[in-house]
């Protein structure tokens, strides 16, 4: 009886162990998974528009999680004012975003990187004015454009725009993302590519400073 006893509970042993070894190489395989996932993810496609719009919002999703160190300057030229800041991760640089502003115009310039080389360029001007009103309270309105350049190897794939009016008086004014992009006639990047290397020079630079 006793070796009767025995024999089960060894049995009942063994088969709680096979248990647990099943779900050991369960648990083994998903981790595994998990990590194949994860390195396929490390892939860059840089060749394609889909490719640039998956890792500049890795970039940015990195950027809103403060994930990203930062260093930069600010500069005063004439009547213009403006800052610069690098982002990078792990020494590599990331991302430049470059903002100048005088009284009636802004602008920003995000220069998204990859090997030392944008692949993607988002810039957005407003240039803003007095549209009526009083002189105790004048309305104003932002006209503003939106341009998006994806490149390979220097050189742009794809050209977008977009522009649109916010007024002061208006409760009901366009977003941005309502807005639908249209393909640029003239696709040149000539200029933003001449800031993009004026800016890469000046990394370095830090504190406050005069003209580019």
């Amino acid at each position: 009886m006793k070796k009767l006893i025995l024999m089960c509970g060894l049995s009942i042993t063994f088969s709680c162990q096979k248990e647990i070894d099943k779900k050991t190489d369960v648990s083994s395989d998903l981790i595994t998974s998990k990590v194949n996932s994860h390195s396929l993810n490390l892939n860059k496609d840089l060749s394609t528009v889909d490719g640039i719009k998956q890792e500049y919002n890795l970039v940015n999703a990195q950027l809103l999680e403060r994930k990203l160190d930062s260093v930069g300057f600010k500069y005063e030229c004439a009547e213009k004012s403006g800052s610069v800041v690098y982002y990078s991760e792990k020494g590599n640089l990331k991302l430049i975003k470059h903002f100048q502003a005088d009284s009636h115009f802004s602008s920003t310039e995000n220069y998204f990187i990859n090997d030392e080389k944008p692949y993607f360029i988002f810039k957005d001007e407003t240039v803003w004015s007095f549209a009526g009103g009083t002189a105790d309270k004048p309305d104003t309105k932002d006209d503003v454009t939106e341009k998006r350049f994806y490149l390979v190897d220097n050189k742009a794939i794809q050209c977008l725009d977009k522009k649109y009016t916010l007024r002061s008086n208006s409760s009901d004014n366009p977003k941005s993302e309502n807005v639908p992009n249209r393909e640029m006639k003239n696709c040149s990047i000539a200029d933003l590519q001449k800031t993009f290397d004026l800016l890469v020079k000046n990394k370095d630079k830090r504190g406050v400073g005069k003209c580019l």
